[in-house]
């Protein structure tokens, strides 16, 4: 296996913060269409959570200690889980295409899983 290790420097530099950003994007882009009534009702919870996966991820990026970094992570987490269940939400409405659902859907897990990982390996350093 020859992975290239790549310094990080910026949160941006972080896979869990490019991956989330991916998914505010795809967020910001998927509300677009909702109807005007949801303007503050699904869409502002959606954007907002969405966002504050990738401003928790930024935040942790700049505290040093153990439990401040395991507290943003899982921070970030439960915004995941927040918009997952949006998600379900917007789809169920008939604001989503199940097709359109399944794609966020994907980046959702996908991000949950970085940001997981990045929980396990701050545990095993702190643990260490």
């Amino acid at each position: 296996m020859n992975q290239e290790v790549r310094k990080i420097r910026s949160f941006i530099d972080l896979d869990a913060w490019q991956e989330g950003h991916r998914l505010v994007l795809t967020v910001y882009a998927t509300t677009k269409v909702f109807p005007g009534e949801e303007t503050f009702g699904l869409v502002s919870q959606m954007r907002r959570c969405a966002g504050s996966i990738t401003s928790n991820i930024a935040e942790r990026f700049s505290r040093r200690s153990y439990r401040d970094k395991a507290q943003f992570y899982a921070i970030s987490q439960g915004s995941v889980t927040e918009l997952q269940n949006q998600l379900l939400i917007a789809r169920d409405v008939g604001y989503l295409t199940r097709e359109k659902f399944g794609e966020i859907a994907l980046q959702t897990i996908k991000v949950h899983k970085i940001v997981n990982g990045l929980i396990k390996k701050s545990r095993s350093l702190h643990d260490s």
